[in-house]
C-alpha cells in the first residue's frame, strides 16, 4: 500500500513542470539583476521598471526574506518603493520585474507561483492601491490598500481581482506568510485562485471564473504599482516575495516547491504530504470554498467599459510588443520609451 502512494505521488510530481523559475536560486544578490538590458537579455527578470537610483535600493535578497516553508528557495526578495521610486517621470511609485523567458507561459493551463509578506517595519500604506503581480491587461492581479474610487479612504485587506473585480480579500496581517498560485486557463479563459498561509498546502480557494486571459509571455509583473494619492507621503513601502515559478501539467500543492521539503514556519518540523504532491488538474471543491479568515466577493454587475479594450495602465505599444487594441476613453497611449507605451 506504502509502495503504491509512494509511486503515485511520484507520478503527480513528475507530470508537473516548471516553465520558468524565478526563485532567485542563482543570484549571488540582487545586483545580477544589473547583468541584464535590453542588448544583453540574460537571467530570469527583466529589469528596468524602477527608479534611478542603485538596485539595491529597491530590490534585495536574503535568505530571512522568504517564507521558512519554502525550502525550494535559498532566498527570498524584497521589494521596496521610496521616495525615488519614480519610473520615465510617471506619477506612480513602481518596482517590477518581468519574466526573461521564451517559455510558452502563456499558453495552455498553467499556474503562477509565489508568496508575499509584508512587516510591521515599512508596512504599505493602507491608504493607496497598490497593484501587485499583475499582467498589462490587469485580468489578474493582487491588491491592497484603499482602492481608487471606493467608498472612505483606507482599506486593509489583501485582495484578489480579476478582470476589475475583487473575487477574495483576508485581512492583511504583518508577518503572516501568503503562498498564492493564479490557475490561468489561456485556452479556456479562466483563472482560478490557490491560496495558503504559512506552511500551509495550497487549497483552491475560488473556483475558475470567466478572465480575458491575454498575454504576450512578457507581460507578467512580479512586484508593485502604487497609485497616488493627494495629501498622502512617499513613504518607503517593502513587500516581500517567495517561491516565485510558473508551472504546467499540474499543481504543486506543497509550499517546499517541486522537490523541497517543507518546514514549519515556526522552525519545526511538520507531518506534510510527500514533496512535490500534486492536486489532479481539473479537481475543484465545492464552488466559493475558502479558508476561515477570507472573504469571497461576487460583485454586483457592472456595465461594460466604454470604447477601447485596454485598461488604464495596461501597455498599448513598444518594440516586441504583440497585443493589438485601443486604450479605454479617458485614456490615450502613452509613450515612456522605445520599449514601453501605456495607457494613462
Amino acid at each position: 500500500m506504502l509502495f503504491s502512494l509512494a509511486l503515485a505521488a511520484l507520478a503527480s510530481s513528475a507530470a508537473s513542470t516548471i516553465l520558468w523559475d524565478g526563485r532567485f536560486n542563482d543570484f549571488s544578490s540582487s545586483t545580477d539583476l544589473n547583468n541584464w538590458s535590453w542588448g544583453n537579455q540574460v537571467g530570469p527578470y527583466q529589469y528596468y521598471i524602477h527608479g534611478p537610483s542603485s538596485v539595491t535600493s529597491y530590490i534585495n535578497l536574503s535568505q530571512s526574506y522568504k517564507n521558512p516553508a519554502d525550502s525550494g528557495s535559498k532566498q527570498g526578495a524584497k521589494f521596496t518603493l521610496d521616495s525615488t521610486s519614480f519610473w520615465n517621470g510617471q506619477t506612480m511609485r513602481r518596482t517590477e520585474l518581468i519574466p526573461q523567458t521564451t517559455a510558452k507561459i502563456n499558453q495552455g493551463k498553467v499556474w503562477y507561483h509565489f508568496s508575499i509578506m509584508k512587516s510591521t517595519t515599512n508596512s504599505p500604506s493602507i491608504y493607496r492601491e497598490h497593484q501587485i503581480n499583475f499582467f498589462e491587461s490587469h485580468f489578474t492581479e493582487l491588491k491592497s490598500g484603499w482602492i481608487s474610487g471606493a467608498s472612505g479612504n483606507s482599506d486593509p485587506m489583501l485582495r484578489w481581482y480579476v478582470g476589475g473585480q475583487s473575487k477574495w480579500s483576508v485581512n492583511w496581517e504583518a508577518g503572516v506568510w501568503h503562498n498564492v498560485a493564479y490557475e490561468i486557463d489561456f485556452s479556456a479563459n479562466t483563472v482560478a485562485f490557490w491560496h495558503s498561509t504559512g506552511s500551509n498546502p495550497l487549497t483552491l480557494t475560488v473556483s475558475a471564473v470567466s478572465a480575458s486571459t491575454s498575454s504576450n509571455g512578457a507581460d507578467w509583473h512580479l512586484g508593485v504599482l502604487e497609485l497616488p494619492v493627494g495629501g498622502q507621503p512617499d513613504s518607503t513601502e517593502d513587500f516581500y516575495f517567495s517561491g516565485v515559478y510558473i508551472e504546467s501539467g499540474s499543481l504543486t500543492t506543497s509550499v517546499a516547491g517541486p522537490g523541497g521539503v517543507v518546514v514549519s514556519s515556526t522552525g519545526g518540523s511538520q507531518t506534510t504530504p510527500a514533496p512535490g504532491t500534486s492536486s489532479t488538474p481539473g479537481t475543484t471543491p465545492v464552488p466559493g470554498t475558502t479558508l476561515s479568515t477570507s472573504t469571497v466577493v461576487t460583485p454586483p454587475v457592472t456595465s461594460a467599459a466604454p470604447a477601447g479594450n485596454l485598461s488604464r495602465f495596461s501597455q498599448c505599444g513598444g518594440t516586441g510588443w504583440t497585443g493589438s487594441g485601443a486604450c479605454v476613453s479617458g485614456t490615450k497611449c502613452t509613450y515612456s520609451n522605445d520599449w514601453y507605451s501605456q495607457c494613462l
